[in-house]
């Protein structure tokens, strides 16, 4: 291959956006090549620059963002500053794009294949004749099965992984010479992650593309880009081929990424562990605790199947499992698994068709009017999407307060001491009561949530993807107060998640669930050391990261 000829050439980039306080610069003077079949990654945390810098060679930078100075080369063309009908030349079949978030990314009046059909069109790809063809080869290829129903589908009616995956589909339909693919896995699985990366990385090797990722986990960037780069601030502060950046990494920034990527900190667990090490001597607190706190017995739930009369799907089926007193349990499956309606059911937001969930001996299964409200203050929920869950009319003071309020707990005197008390807890300032969600990071508003959830002294929390929308860093953070807060509350965890890497940095006991059963249950030392179930060892086997030497530094 002809590395000679950059396919991208980032000369001293500088990007700037006016705000109501003044400029800001996002970029200050980056450098980056990237060149043909070349795979290379931008890491860095939520306000870095890497996404800023990516899509000013687009052209689609936000707001009043603009170039203040340096150039863009794209296939030896200097496109910095051309008109958008010459960018519209290059786009698609020049550079793709894979944006991250499939909700605001899709039209929800359209249906998926429409959407896909829309790229062909653009970039005049394939006869009209030929379009629908075309739309289910490129779902397929994505790894959507029943590709042609799918395209009829509307994008409400697929998940957020699936949604993540047509995305991919639209990316790729113009076979670009660079895909710039922005956190493209961030929804998915791991075993459907691995499954598109790998995809990825084919049609790199079969049509030359070049690759950019723009992603937070340096673990995924370490195993899919030969090269690169990391952004901190604005400024590029290391760049260098993948593994030496993750054995010996320079700049104190990059330092920080590497002891903080979960994929890396399971990597070091294993290698310890196969060196002799115990794992408790590398993560806190593994007492053995047997008192049962919640029991799940022979749980099922059935739903009925859209547009099939009188069929039902059973999306859980005879589940279960034990949460022991002051740990945490795992429940890992892939999107689908069942997970999450279990947890509805244990939180009895669900009804269950079969089975029992009971609380220190308790069916609350049973439970109605006010003895359920009563319950309620013993299990509590920490949901996925941090810019969801906070009602954004409601102070920060009111979000935290509300469940005070509605179980009638002290006066209002009381309640401003306790919402004060609780973000101390959190690692939030005080001040922070006067402000709103929407002027708190991803990371901060994770922080409020769990606030809130421990409002009322509970002793369960139900913890539903609570940290996979958040960077590593922050991630990191999280889950490092997280297990502060049930060592000193002596709280039990039930974890929803889909991160195999979290788990093992987190999780006493793991029950592994696929299409509504459970596969496999153990400890987590037990599960990771000696998977009984091939489904299990894919899960495992998918971990970005996870199979890289980091050696001894």
């Amino acid at each position: 291959m002809n590395k000679q000829q950059p396919l991208l050439e980032l000369k001293d980039l500088h990007i700037s956006f006016t705000t109501s306080t003044g400029v800001v610069e996002a970029v200050r003077g980056a450098n980056l090549t990237v060149y043909p079949g070349q795979s290379v990654a931008i890491v860095g945390e939520s306000g870095s620059g890497k996404s800023t810098a990516a899509m000013s060679v687009l052209g689609l930078l936000p707001g009043t963002g603009k170039i203040t100075d340096g150039q863009i080369f794209f296939d030896g063309e200097d496109i910095t500053h051309l008109s958008e009908k010459e960018r519209r030349r290059y786009r698609g079949s020049g550079i793709g794009l894979v944006p991250q978030d499939p909700m605001s990314n899709l039209n929800p009046v359209w249906r998926i294949g429409t959407q896909i059909a829309e790229s062909l069109r653009a970039n005049k790809m394939v006869p009209r004749s030929g379009e629908k063809a075309r739309v289910a080869e490129l779902l397929g290829e994505a790894g959507l099965p029943d590709a042609e129903n799918r395209a009829r589908q509307y994008p409400h009616e697929f998940s957020g992984g699936m949604r993540q995956r047509s995305l991919i589909a639209m990316g790729l339909a113009a076979r670009p010479k660079l895909l710039i693919a922005d956190e493209p896995t961030s929804a998915l699985d791991v075993t459907v992650q691995k499954r598109i990366l790998d995809h990825l990385e084919d049609l790199t090797r079969d049509l030359g593309a070049a690759i950019l990722f723009i992603t937070h986990d340096l673990g995924l960037a370490a195993e899919r880009a030969e090269h690169l780069v990391v952004m901190h601030r604005g400024r590029i502060v290391e760049s260098g081929p993948s593994l030496q950046i993750l054995r010996n990494p320079q700049h104190p920034y990059t330092k920080r990424l590497v002891h903080a990527a979960p994929s890396l900190a399971s990597a070091r667990i294993r290698a310890a562990q196969e060196q002799g090490v115990e794992s408790d001597e590398l993560l806190a607190g593994a007492v053995d605790k047997q008192e049962p706190v919640i029991e799940v017995r022979n749980l099922g739930k059935e739903f009925d199947v859209r547009g099939k009369r009188g069929e039902k799907f059973k999306a859980v089926d005879d589940v279960s499992f034990t949460l022991r007193k002051g740990t945490t349990l795992a429940l890992v499956g892939e999107s689908g698994s069942g997970k999450s309606t279990v947890a509805n059911m244990v939180l009895n937001l669900l009804d269950a068709d079969e089975g029992h969930v009971y609380y220190k001996g308790e069916d609350i299964s049973v439970l109605g009017g006010q003895a359920l409200f009563e319950m309620r203050r013993n299990l509590q929920v920490v949901f996925q999407n941090p810019f969801g869950s906070l009602d954004p009319m409601y102070s920060i003071y009111k979000c935290i307060e509300e469940p005070l309020a509605l179980h009638r707990v002290g006066n209002r005197k009381a309640r401003e001491a306790r919402v004060a008390e609780l973000l101390d807890m959190v690692s939030m300032p005080r001040s922070a009561m006067r402000r709103y969600p929407n002027e708190l990071s991803g990371g901060q508003r994770q922080r409020i949530a769990i606030a809130r959830a421990l409002a009322l002294d509970p002793e369960v929390l139900v913890l539903d993807e609570a940290v996979s929308a958040l960077d590593v860093l922050v991630q990191n953070q999280i889950l490092k107060l997280l297990a502060g807060l049930q060592e000193e509350l002596d709280l039990s965890y039930l974890f929803i998640t889909h991160d195999l890497a979290v788990v093992r940095q987190t999780a006493d006991d793991v029950v592994v669930m696929r299409q509504g059963r459970i596969m496999e249950q153990g400890t987590a030392d037990e599960i990771f050391a000696n998977p009984q179930e091939d489904y299990t060892r894919d899960l495992i086997d998918s971990v970005p990261g996870l199979g890289i030497e980091l050696g001894t530094g």
